[in-house]
C-alpha cells in the first residue's frame, strides 16, 4: 500500500475514526485504526464492538490496501510532522510514514484482525439538516441515565413520523424533549428506537452547524448515521422505554412565563454555595410577578429574585440545582413557560405560546424540609 494525502485532513479524519477506539482490548485490532487505501481514497475505521465510525477522504493512491496502526500512535505520528503531504507506504506490516524532513517506521497489523462493522444497507432512513440533529442531541442527551441497572434508559429514543423527528432522554429525575421536521416530507412512518448515549456523543461531535442532510437508515439491530463522508454505525438498544407521555403531567393550574437568560442567572447565582459535598435543594417560591430562588448549606446562604409573567400563587417547591440548570440552560428559546400544579408535582419547561412546539423538559422535585 502506498499514498500521499495531506497532513490535516489525514490527521482529522484518524481523530475522528479514533473516536471510538478502545483505549485497551483484549482484541488488539481494536486498539487500532484501520486504513485502506482503494480507487475511491482512503477509509479509516474505528470500531469497539458496540460502536463503529468509518471515514472516507480523498488521496492520491498509488498502491491499493489496508493495514490496522494503533490509533494513539498514529495521531501522534502525525500531530507532530510538518504541515506537509505525508506519504504512507507499507511492506507487509511495516509502516514507513514521511514528510518533509520527519519520518517513523512503526508495526502495524494485518487488517484480517480488525472485525468487521455491522451492515445496515437495506433498513428505513430518515434525513433531517445536520444542525438541527446536532442540536436536537446537545439538548437532550445530558438527561441520558447512566444507571446500567435499566440499559435501556442509557440511551435516547428516537420516534419519527414521516414529518418529524422526536428525540426523549429520561433518567428517573428528569425528562427531555426535542421535536424537529424532517428534510424529507415523504420519509417512512412510524419509526421508534434507541440509540445509546455513548454513540449520540460522538454524533453530536461529527455533525457540523449546518443545513447539509445527516442521513439516519435503521436495521434490525443497528443504526448509521451518515455524516458527509462519515459513517457512524451503533447497536441498537432493546427493551421497554418509559411511555414518557403518560407521565407528562396535563392541566397544570400553574402557568407562567420568564426570560431564559434571567432564569439561568438566577439560579447560576442560588447555587454558589452548593456542590459536591454540601448538597441542598434549590427552595423556589413562585409569587405574583417574581420568583425567589435560595439555598443553604454549611457554607453559608444565597438568595436571588427572577422575575416572571404570572401569579405563582405562593408555589414552595424545591429543587436539585443541577438538573433545574441543565433544563434550563438547554431551552432553545428566548423565553419559556412554566408549568406548575404542587409541590410533589413536576415542573414542566416549554416553549411560550405562539412559539413552535419543539422541546419539553420535565424536572422532578425534591422534598424540603421546613426546617430549610
Amino acid at each position: 500500500m502506498k499514498f500521499s494525502c495531506e497532513k490535516a485532513i489525514l490527521q482529522s479524519a484518524v481523530t475522528t475514526a479514533g473516536r471510538v477506539v478502545a483505549p485497551k482490548s483484549s482484541i488488539q485490532a481494536l486498539e487500532g485504526v484501520l486504513v485502506e487505501a482503494g480507487l475511491t481514497g482512503l477509509h479509516l475505521s474505528g470500531y469497539n464492538l458496540e460502536t463503529g465510525i468509518i471515514t472516507e477522504i480523498s488521496a492520491d493512491v498509488a498502491e491499493g490496501g489496508a493495514i490496522v496502526l494503533s490509533a494513539r500512535l498514529f495521531g501522534e505520528m502525525l500531530r507532530n510532522m510538518p504541515d506537509d503531504v505525508v506519504t504512507v507506504q507499507t511492506d507487509n506490516c511495516s509502516v514507513h510514514l514521511q514528510s518533509g524532513p520527519t519520518c517513523y517506521d512503526v508495526m502495524g497489523s494485518s487488517d484480517e484482525d480488525f472485525p468487521d462493522l455491522p451492515s445496515v444497507s437495506d433498513g428505513s432512513g430518515l434525513t433531517i439538516t445536520q444542525g438541527n440533529l446536532k442540536a436536537m442531541i446537545s439538548q437532550t442527551i445530558f438527561a441520558v441515565s447512566d444507571n446500567e441497572s435499566r440499559p435501556i434508559h442509557t440511551g435516547a429514543l428516537f420516534e419519527a413520523d414521516g414529518r418529524q423527528l422526536t428525540i426523549v432522554a429520561v433518567d428517573g429525575y428528569r425528562l427531555a424533549l426535542r421535536r424537529e421536521d424532517l428534510m424529507e416530507q415523504d420519509a417512512p412512518g412510524s419509526l421508534s428506537f434507541v440509540v445509546p448515549g455513548a454513540a449520540l456523543s460522538e454524533v453530536e461531535k461529527i455533525c457540523a452547524d449546518s443545513d447539509e442532510p445527516a442521513v439516519i437508515t435503521l436495521g434490525d439491530r443497528h443504526v448509521t448515521f451518515q455524516i458527509g463522508g462519515t459513517l457512524l454505525v451503533s447497536r441498537r438498544l432493546e427493551g421497554e422505554f418509559l411511555n414518557y407521555r403518560q407521565t407528562i403531567p396535563q392541566n397544570n393550574s400553574i402557568v407562567l412565563e420568564a426570560e431564559t437568560s434571567d432564569l439561568q442567572l438566577s439560579i447560576a447565582r442560588a447555587s454558589l454555595i452548593i456542590n459536591e459535598k454540601l448538597k441542598s435543594p434549590l427552595r423556589c417560591k413562585f409569587e405574583d410577578g417574581s420568583v425567589s430562588i435560595t439555598s443553604k448549606t454549611a457554607m453559608g446562604f444565597a438568595a436571588d429574585r427572577c422575575p416572571i409573567t404570572g401569579d405563582g400563587k405562593g408555589l414552595e417547591i424545591g429543587f436539585n440545582n443541577r438538573f433545574l440548570m441543565d433544563a434550563v440552560r438547554r431551552a432553545p428559546a428566548g423565553r419559556v413557560r412554566l408549568e406548575l400544579n404542587t409541590a410533589t408535582s413536576p415542573c414542566l419547561i416549554l416553549p411560550t405560546e405562539g412559539e413552535p412546539d419543539n422541546f419539553l423538559y420535565m424536572v422532578l422535585p425534591v422534598r424540603l424540609r421546613t426546617a430549610e
